[in-house]
Order: structure tokens, then sequence, then C-alpha cells
């Protein structure tokens, strides 16, 4: 029995021919098809975040029951009264999806059994010595697990090493007898969500979709076919899972690349961001990535290390990977010494100095603080003895993390304020900060993003 996949990729329409298991689908999985088709099917979405709570919206929008599943109540809450936690989502497109009556969220998950999918779109975080924490994925799977039927379409779309899908999903899901593709179907497509982004979103992003098994790829892309654009069917959830390690290990060692350039540039007296300008001209052989104070978000700083935990299994050491993670994660300490460098031309000490951090954004015009490098600036500044403050239009109070909690609130984003302190320190380029108005009274800025401009009045370090 072989299952044939059509998608198309760069423009170019392509038959993937995938082996089947040879297992006859139980009646429940035969019906799936027909329910994805006519927009009958139930769709759970676990975890009502930056990648969940899109999806959900777009599931909706497209004439599917989505059921939204959360741990915490606030949002739940939030959901329910049709408001939006989430900037670059408006308010009114939650109230208008929960208006029609087909989407709701719920911290009930016995319910999980009443969805006939079920996308799984929780964190993957880094512990401690940066091995891959599956726990919220995991405790996940034995919840949906407890409730599993015959019929039910689980995918994974939390990003993670290869193998996961297979390895660690597949066995808890099969734990009570149903086996897949036989009772359930089980598949594997990444999140691409990237916050703010006016080119693309959830639904003209191109979906990787790969089973672990040729009905569960084809039901699965059935699914996302409803609601997207455009999906991408590639052989095995490994390869969906692969690539999208690939995809932020690229941005993770081009990142690296200029960074380590600016501390070299800087040594030589060299300005990177002009050398940037003057290299993108090339119209071929060259893609521009731009240096900052430190990675961000949820995707760059962690998936590599994913990969490199999973390669050591086979006796592989990934160079580039630890070489890249070496380089971005000890940007802040640049942004520190460059800080206590121009303090001194100034005359004065960081012991005691007035130091405001612009930005608690990973990147510019969102509130997604994950990960973000302006926390453990604000640190090592504290540590160095300044007189730390923030400011942040997205985040009134800074939320307290895994790893930071830093427990300030914004100061006003106004010229006045921009003066009452000795040095500024752009970690974030906001819109807000664009304003050379803000400035005029300002002697000092650690520009680590490259928007302050010469001509606006400070002494401008680019850091």
């Amino acid at each position: 029995m072989v299952a044939a996949i059509e998608g198309r990729l760069n423009g170019t329409l392509y038959r993937k021919v995938n082996m089947s298991s040879g297992t006859n689908p139980s009646p429940a999985v035969a019906a799936l098809p027909a329910a994805i088709a006519d927009r009958s099917a139930r769709v759970g979405i676990v975890g009502m975040g930056y990648v969940g709570l899109p999806l959900a919206l777009l599931f909706s929008e497209s004439g599917f029951t989505v059921l939204g599943f959360d741990t915490d109540p606030a949002k739940v809450d939030m959901l329910a009264a049709g408001r939006s936690y989430i900037k670059h989502i408006g308010p009114e497109r939650v109230a208008a999806c929960a208006a029609s009556g087909r989407f709701s969220a719920t911290t009930d998950f016995d319910r999980l059994a009443e969805c006939d999918c079920l996308l799984i779109c929780v964190p993957t975080p880094l512990g401690r010595h940066r091995e891959p924490d599956l726990s919220f994925v995991l405790s996940t799977t034995r919840e949906i697990a407890r409730r599993l039927r015959p019929g039910q379409l689980v995918v994974l779309e939390s990003t993670t090493y290869p193998g996961t899908t297979d390895e660690e999903l597949q066995p808890l899901l099969s734990v009570g007898g149903l086996e897949t593709p036989r009772d359930y179907l089980l598949a594997f497509s990444p999140e691409r969500e990237d916050p703010g982004n006016r080119s693309f979103n959830t639904k003209t992003i191109p979906k990787v979709v790969g089973g672990v098994n040729s009905e569960s790829t084809a039901a699965a892309c059935a699914l996302y076919r409803a609601a997207l654009d455009q999906v991408v069917p590639v052989a095995s959830s490994r390869v969906a899972e692969a690539a999208k390690l690939l995809e932020n290990i690229y941005r993770a060692i081009n990142i690296a690349l200029v960074n380590e350039l600016k501390m070299t540039f800087d040594a030589m007296g060299i300005n990177v961001w002009e050398v940037i300008e003057a290299a993108k001209t090339k119209p071929f052989g060259f893609q521009a990535f731009y240096p900052g104070p430190g990675l961000g978000g949820h995707c760059i700083p962690l998936d590599p290390f994913y990969l490199s935990w999973k390669a050591s299994e086979h006796g592989m050491w990934t160079r580039f990977i630890d070489l890249a993670g070496e380089i971005n994660t000890r940007m802040p300490a640049y942004v520190l010494n460059k800080t206590l460098e121009a303090l001194n031309q100034d005359g004065k000490s960081i012991r005691g100095a007035r130091v405001l951090v612009l930005g608690l954004s990973y990147k510019d015009d969102i509130d997604d603080d994950r990960e973000s490098p302006s926390y453990e600036i604000i640190e090592l500044l504290r540590e160095h003895g300044a007189q730390v403050a923030y400011c942040d239009p997205y985040f009134p109070e800074a939320r307290a993390g895994r790893k930071h909690d830093v427990q300030l609130s914004s100061v006003p984003c106004t010229a006045a304020e921009f003066a009452a302190h000795d040095c500024l320190v752009l970690a974030t380029a906001h819109s807000e900060f664009s304003n050379p108005a803000l400035y005029g009274g300002v002697r000092l800025v650690v520009d680590t993003r490259n928007v302050v401009g010469p001509d606006w009045g400070p002494r401008v370090v680019r850091g």
C-alpha cells in the first residue's frame, strides 16, 4: 500500500510517495478526512500563547469549531471576554471568533476527548545545562493519552530534536493499547510564528508537515490545508523536526558571525553597520544579518542546543552550533563593557551611575520578552553598582521569568526622563525610540541596534 502526497515547494508542484503501514484504519480514523473536509472535525489546541492563539483563531475563522486549552485561568477568562493579551493580535479578532460560537477556551483537560484534532503548542525551554526540557510537551502528551480515543489526530508543533514525536510521544500515546495509524494519527508540524512580521502571518507562512507514517502525514496535511495557504509535506516527523532546527541554526550561526565581526571591526575602528549596508548591495550570494546585544525570542537562543544535545547521542560534536552559542551568549557582557568604557570616557564610574535600558522586548515593536538579553544586561549593570531603570511602552511592568526577576516598572518615554540619566543603553529598536526629539538633553547612548542618528545630540557609542 502506498500513499501519494502532493505539495508545492517554491512554486513547483511535486509528488512524494510514502510507504504506508499496510494497516487498515479503524472506522473512526477512516472517517476523519471527511470530517476535516466538511469542517465538522473539532480542533483542540493546547497552549494559548504566541503560537497557539493565532492558530486557534485561524482555524476558527476557517470554519472549524476550536477549543483552546491552557493552564492559566487568567488567559481563559480574557479570551472568554473577547480580549487579547498579545499586542499584535487585536481584541476585535478574538471577540469575533468568540461571538461566532466557533472558539472558546478552557482549563478543563477532560475536554480533550471532545476534539478530533489536537495540536500541541507548549514551550520547549532549555535546562540549566542547556539540555532539552520536554516537561511541558510530555505532560501535555500524558494528558492527551489519558483521554485518547480512536479517530484522533495529534500534532506536535513545539520545536524539539529529531525523534521526539516517534520516540517520546508515540509510546506515551500507545500505552493504553491504541496504535497508529490504525486507531489514531500522529505528526509533527513546526511552528513558524514571527510576532510583528508585517509580510507574513500564520495563514501565509508555508507549513511543513511530517507524520510518523504516511497516513498521519496525509491527515495532518489535510487539516492544515483547510486553513493555511501552503502545506509542505515531508517524508517523516524527523525530517520536519530537523527542518525547523536547521532554520533557526542557520540564523543563530549567521547572527553569531556578525556579532563577532561587530566586536572585531570595532577594535579596528570600523562601523559594522556601514560594512553590512555595503555588502548587501551585492545582488547574489549574500544575505544581511544584523548584530545586537544578544539573542532573544522563543527559538534562536534555544533550538540549536536541542540538536547539539541529540547529536551527542550519536557521537557527533556540533562545533558550529557550540561556537555560535558561545559568541551570542557573551554579547550582554560585551554591552556591559562598552557601557563601562563609555562612562569612563565621560569621567564617570559605573558605580552609582544612572543607566536607562531602552527596551525589554527581544525585538522591535512587539510585546514578547522571552529570552530577551535586556534582562541580563540589567542584572549585569546592577552587579557593577549602576542605578538601573528601563523604558518599554510594551511592558509597563517587567515580568518575572524562569531566569530573571528584575522587579522594575517602566519609566515614561519622554525627553525629560531620558535626560535624567547618565547613559542610555538602547537594547530594542522600538519605533518609539526612533524620535530624535527624545535625545535632545541626553549626554551618552550605547546603541546596540544602530538607531540613534549622529546628529541627534548625544555622544553615541555603537555597542
